[in-house]
């Protein structure tokens, strides 16, 4: 009965991400068309690059959305771990879109910083608002589950930065109607662009560390291969591997040497210790043990195959 509540309370939750996901992507669907037209008519490329940011939201959503529910996808025989890592694949897309989009604006606005442009401010300042609200009602849709899970968060981020851009526009916008600094404009579009690059730079590289099968920064392995050694009739654990399928799944897997020939039913015994171990002080929750006794191997803790 527990376990079909819980099911039941993961399926709502799951359903409850993708129907977040779907709403932001429709409302910034409005958001990048309003800018668009809104940026050619006032002539701000600060309106513009915030149009580009949103159109990347749009495509990083869109990707989010659709690697949500290939997560949920049964595995076979083709694919016997599923898709489980469609939404680290998904934060990894997204956190690259993001570094590449401020690469993009940068270039812009040094170009047009060397020749500013006068600019339709009224526009800029109303679209800005806009803006503001959509992507902020988005942001906070999305908010409980960027803390849990690396493609939310990557969907997240996109549209945090993309408000915080919003306001800067906003701002050059105001700064622009009152004071005639129309250099504001490109200034505002080089600081949302290092900002871009800074936020989306950490979600790159824990991404590929997880698609690049690194050990978790979690995971101290000198003192795991020190407390299963300590363990009774163990006498020496190595070639280990650690990585993770995805944020909910750490796998373990190593060969373990016995010091006298044990049977079936006390290897079963020591494994339960060995799993017991891994899970409570190190949150593993998949753990493969190939045991050995006798077998002339390298005993090396890492072993290059």
């Amino acid at each position: 009965m527990t376990d079909n509540h819980s099911h039941n309370h993961t399926q709502d939750h799951s359903d409850l991400k993708g129907r977040n996901l779907l709403i932001s992507i429709l409302l910034n669907i409005v958001i990048t068309i309003a800018q668009v037209i809104g940026g050619l008519l006032s002539g701000s490329l600060a309106l513009l690059s915030d149009a580009l940011h949103n159109f990347s939201d749009v495509i990083s959503l869109i990707v989010s959305y659709v690697a949500e529910k290939l997560s949920k996808r049964k595995a076979s025989l083709h694919k016997t771990f599923g898709y489980k890592r469609a939404e680290i694949l998904a934060a990894f897309i997204n956190a690259s879109t993001l570094i590449i989009v401020a690469i993009l604006l940068i270039i812009e606005a040094i170009k047009r910083f060397q020749n500013p442009q006068e600019i339709e401010s009224d526009l800029v300042i109303w679209l800005s608002f806009i803006a503001i609200l959509g992507n902020g009602f988005s942001v906070l849709l999305l908010k409980k589950d960027s803390k849990s899970n690396m493609n939310m968060r990557s969907a997240y981020l996109h549209l945090l930065t993309d408000m915080m851009a919003s306001v800067a526009v906003l701002i050059g916008g105001l700064l622009m109607k009152f004071y005639q600094l129309f250099w504001v404009d490109s200034a505002l579009t080089f600081i949302i662009a290092v900002y871009l690059i800074y936020m989306g730079f950490d979600l790159l590289k824990e991404s590929t560390k997880v698609l690049m099968l690194f050990t978790p920064d979690s995971i101290p392995i000198d003192e795991i291969v020190k407390e299963i050694n300590a363990i009774d009739d163990i006498s020496n654990v190595h070639h280990i591997h650690v990585w993770q399928l995805n944020e909910d799944e750490t796998h373990f897997e190593a060969h373990v040497d016995f010091e006298k020939n044990i049977t079936l039913t006390e290897f079963d015994v020591i494994l339960s210790k060995i799993e017991a171990l891994l899970f409570n002080k190190f949150e593993i929750n998949h753990i493969n043990i190939q045991p050995e006794f006798g077998k002339d191997d390298v005993k090396d803790v890492i072993v290059q195959d």
